[in-house]
């Protein structure tokens, strides 16, 4: 235990900027399954992406053909999730203009 003593301090703080490069981001445009989906919001945890859901077309009683576009499905993914991102650049920080 008197060796303890004689040993220096280590204490030190490395600053690095948290930068992931395959984060999803706001209007990214990304493939879930077969389909494509845009990224929409993004905090924390999760990220929401609209995903378009196929054109339904049906013949009615009167054999009338109808078709329609449903809305859009919101599905909530990990924001780290591995996700093939199509149109994925990696980003630089943007510079801001200095206030006067």
């Amino acid at each position: 235990m008197n060796n303890i003593v004689d040993q220096g301090e280590l204490f030190g703080l490395i600053w690095r900027p948290f930068q992931q490069k395959y984060r999803l981001r706001v209007n990214d445009i990304i493939r879930l399954g077969d389909r494509l989906a845009r990224v929409v919001r993004i905090n924390d945890c999760a990220a929401v992406v609209l995903i378009n859901q196929p054109t339904r077309e049906f013949v009615t009683r009167w054999d009338k053909h109808v078709c329609f576009d449903p809305p859009p499905r919101i599905v909530r993914i990990s924001v780290n999730s591995e996700t093939e991102i199509l149109n994925g650049k990696v980003r630089e920080p943007k510079k801001r203009k200095q206030k006067h």
